[in-house]
């Protein structure tokens, strides 16, 4: 009885631990990273534009 309620705390102490020291992003941060994301998918749809491009090009040829 004594081993499951030392394990028990145990537990609770280390899940505390890490849920406790979780940081949250304030909201300039979360814009940030939104602009950032954004920018990425746009060049990356740039980068799949350019290849169909190149892609028909090729075919054309």
């Amino acid at each position: 009885m004594k081993k499951t309620i030392l394990a028990l705390a145990l537990l609770f102490t280390v899940s505390t631990v890490f849920t406790g020291c979780r940081e949250e992003k304030s909201t300039g941060e979360k814009i940030e990273e939104a602009a950032e994301d954004t920018g990425d998918a746009i060049e990356d749809a740039a980068d799949d534009v350019g290849d169909a491009v190149d892609d028909v090009v090729d075919e054309v040829d």
